[in-house]
């Protein structure tokens, strides 16, 4: 059974697919995001919440990771897909990176019209962080910080991890 090299974790607009791309690049793998899975299959992620509600977008969201969890190269999971018991029980077997970001410099990637859970900016993103920190943390390999650093740094420093952790 294939394995992910690494799994990229953490809240909405931290910038995860974005490095995941990067990461699957520099490794020479292809990049499995989650919400992508999704969105492919079901439509936008606003359109689902919207019409479907959220329990059946979580639904299929796990039905996403599982199948992302399957391959071997960079997997990105959307933002809430940590607070699904039986995923974090399926990424203690995998290198999880966590990244983290600060509210200040999350606030300009902030697109409520994308993010259905986040229809109050700034404050609604601080409040879904805050629920969701210690569940971040469990699955969490190693964290890594987004606040101060381009995306290119940020990949690289995650890219130097993966490589030693995994031996490659």
């Amino acid at each position: 059974m294939s394995t992910p090299l690494v799994v990229v974790v953490g809240p909405p607009a931290a910038g995860k697919t974005r490095v995941s791309k990067r990461l699957a690049k520099a490794l020479g793998v292809g990049c499995v995001d989650t919400d992508a899975l999704v969105v492919n299959q079901w439509g936008p992620i606003p359109e689902i919440f919207a019409a479907r509600g959220e329990p059946f977008f979580r639904e299929k969201e796990r039905l996403a990771v599982i199948e992302a969890l399957g391959t071997n190269g960079v997997v990105a999971l959307g933002g809430g897909a940590v607070t699904n018991a039986q995923t974090r029980e399926d990424l203690e077997d995998h290198r999880v990176a966590l990244i983290t970001i600060s509210p200040e410099a999350v606030a300009p990637r902030l697109d409520n019209q994308k993010r259905p859970l986040l229809k109050d900016g700034l404050e609604s993103w601080k409040a879904l962080v805050e629920l969701r920190a210690d569940l971040y943390d469990s699955v969490a390999g190693r964290k890594f910080d987004a606040s101060h650093q381009t995306v290119d740094n940020l990949a690289e420093e995650i890219l130097r991890w993966v490589r030693e952790d995994a031996g490659l």
